[in-house]
């Protein structure tokens, strides 16, 4: 499975390492490859070590790191070092797939963020692996149209897009975030599949594993009702 986001800072690697934790807890192996780090010093942890921190025991792989918080192909330039191709990532991604239940490839970013010079990107990635793609999307206002054009990109390559999940879910949400409880699954033809707390990457680990389940919908494995937390997070009429 592909995770990717609308954009950057929408929760991906939290929602990334809640499917790992919750596929572990449904007894399936999991590997996470995450296809290129930025903005990470080579002895700082990244995004894959951090859902393995949360999530458990899940193989964790990276393929290129760069130390600038840019884009992939923008900071390998300027790092002069060689970037990352789709299809070195689908060729990792399957490679791990020998050996595991499930793995999980987190891009960097959203959907269409350069991988190289040729435009290479994680769309690409996803259709050289036909592994279907959850977006990550946040929870407030702005959020419908960038999920409609990930969801557009997604239809326009034949792509599976599995569903949505909302990455930061906040405990006091606005109007704006509960109407997107309907809005959200219209706009991108496929289903919510999950709401993540706010503020749950800084849980204990063992918390963290315990809870994912009741974040995710049942098609992650998950116990998460959609209709349910719509009804009781819907805005009354007043």
């Amino acid at each position: 499975m592909v995770i990717t986001g609308t954009g950057t800072e929408v929760g991906k690697t939290v929602v990334t390492a809640a499917v790992a934790a919750t596929a572990r807890a449904a007894g399936r192996s999991v590997a996470v490859l995450k296809a290129a780090q930025t903005g990470v010093r080579p002895d700082e942890p990244g995004d894959a070590a951090e859902v393995a921190r949360l999530a458990g025991a899940v193989t964790t792989a990276e393929l290129a790191r760069y130390p600038e918080p840019l884009a992939p192909a923008t900071a390998a330039r300027r790092a002069g070092r060689a970037p990352v191709h789709p299809h070195a990532v689908a060729e990792a991604a399957a490679k791990l797939a020998t050996e595991h239940d499930l793995v999980l490839v987190e891009g960097a970013g959203g959907l269409l963020v350069r991988f190289d010079a040729g435009g290479g990107t994680l769309a690409d990635a996803a259709g050289l692996l036909s592994a279907p793609v959850l977006v990550v999307t946040p929870a407030g206002l702005g959020t419908l149209n960038s999920t409609e054009l990930t969801a557009r990109e997604l239809r326009s390559r034949r792509l599976d897009l599995a569903g949505v999940v909302i990455g930061s879910w906040p405990a006091a949400p606005d109007l704006a975030a509960r109407c997107n409880l309907a809005d959200l699954p219209d706009v991108a033809g496929a289903p919510l599949l999950g709401a993540v707390p706010a503020g749950s990457g800084g849980l204990d680990p063992a918390a963290f594993r315990t809870a994912a389940p009741h974040w995710l919908a049942p098609r992650l494995d998950g116990t998460w009702d959609a209709a349910a937390f719509q009804v009781r997070e819907a805005p009354r009429v007043s």
